[in-house]
């Protein structure tokens, strides 16, 4: 398939590996180049570039500032107040899964970063709210986030933390 087949027809994002690659990668560092990206994942520049491109197109990414000269092209995750990709983009698959490989590798690591980083704040409880309330529980743990989201000036300590929330009912099992 050229490049110019896969404008037209691009495959479903959770099912392209570069792209899943390249989103887990920004999720990680917070923004790349393709350069940058095809360092890391071991792919050519020209390759990344295209699906950082077609990323950006889907609404998924976007160009980050830069300050330095040239044609360097920096990209980051959108952050939106509310997703612009709708529920059945699959989206919330490919996130899904980015997390749950993200904990893994971070499982996997854990005892090659620093002392001061090697605990992690992973819970679960089961709450009863009512739907309003379990809106307005995710809007706050929203908010809560917010400050630390895409900081300007951040300190030099700070790094990339995935913070994950799913707030979903709970369904009795099927009787057999």
């Amino acid at each position: 398939m050229t490049e110019e087949d896969e404008t037209t027809a691009p495959p479903s994002l959770t099912e392209h590996p570069v792209r899943r690659a390249l989103l887990d990668l920004l999720a990680e560092l917070g923004t790349v180049t393709s350069t940058e990206a095809a360092r890391r994942l071991g792919h050519s520049s020209g390759l990344c570039s295209f699906h950082l491109r077609q990323l950006a197109r889907h609404g998924l990414i976007e160009e980050a500032p830069h300050t330095g000269g040239g044609r360097v092209r920096p990209w980051r995750l959108r952050a939106p107040a509310e997703p612009a990709w709708p529920a059945d983009a699959g989206f919330d698959v490919l996130a899904r899964g980015l997390e749950d490989e993200s904990y893994q590798r971070w499982l996997a690591h854990r005892a090659t970063v620093p002392e001061e980083w090697r605990r992690d704040e992973a819970f679960s409880t089961v709450v009863h709210v009512t739907p309003a309330e379990l809106a307005r529980l995710a809007e706050e743990i929203r908010a809560l986030l917010a400050p630390y989201q895409d900081r300007r000036g951040r300190p030099a300590a700070a790094a990339p933390v995935a913070a994950v929330s799913r707030l979903f009912p709970l369904v009795a099992p099927e009787e057999r």
